[in-house]
């Protein structure tokens, strides 16, 4: 079962409809023992990244997550659950979840802010999972009006450009981040889902999940 985090941040069903297309399980949840017991988790998100952060916090979401990541569950942050990855977010003023190492700001120029609509996502490195099937500069959908500034280039993926150049895809060992919406973004998109599903059903044992052997 794979977990849809649900913080009261817009509306998922479209995350829902696309993963289930794709052949997976899924459970809306924004409750911290759903998380607990899930084989990986999915954090979507539209809106405000302080806000945002408070509701996990107050649902023990934030906790929920950090542990799931140490088990080694896969995990998929979409727009602002990418965003939410990173030590802090200038949207708010507020700490993220601290997985990867890097600040949220505000996009300083670009053709029109918010970034809303199809753009070019440039791979940094070959043979990368989660682009498996998926073409050189392939576009996908964007809507947002922050991104991701990494503290290192380590987990950076893929580039972006709008106005600059700026990290668009984050993949470690725990996790994968995406700031555009690959539920939103056609073909490619739901290529991208069924990658994530490949990493899933790879993971033949997640640490700490009753009946999994570790």
């Amino acid at each position: 079962m794979i977990a849809i985090i649900d913080y009261g941040a817009g509306n998922i069903r479209s995350i829902e409809k696309a993963l289930e297309y794709v052949g997976a399980q899924v459970q809306v949840t924004s409750d911290p023992a759903v998380v607990a017991m899930a084989h990986a988790i999915v954090l979507p998100g539209v809106g405000s990244g302080g806000a945002a952060m408070t509701r996990m916090t107050e649902r023990g979401l934030d906790e929920a997550i950090r542990q799931a990541t140490r088990q080694g569950k896969p995990f998929l942050g979409i727009c602002l659950g990418m965003q939410l990855l990173a030590d802090h977010h200038a949207e708010g003023e507020v700490d993220g979840l601290g997985l990867f190492r890097g600040e949220v700001r505000r996009i300083p120029h670009g053709p029109k802010i918010p970034h809303m609509g199809w753009n070019t996502v440039t791979s940094l490195r070959e043979g990368l999972p989660i682009f498996a099937g998926i073409s050189p500069n392939a576009y996908f959908y964007f809507a947002h009006s922050y991104y991701v500034e990494p503290q290192d280039r380590q987990g950076v993926a893929a580039m972006t450009d709008y106005g600059s150049p700026y990290c668009s895809v984050i993949v470690d060992e725990r996790v994968w981040g995406t700031q555009f919406h690959p539920e939103k973004s056609g073909a490619a998109g739901l290529q991208l889902l069924r990658n994530f599903m490949k990493w899933v059903k790879g993971v033949k044992g997640v640490k700490g999940v009753k009946g999994v052997k570790d």
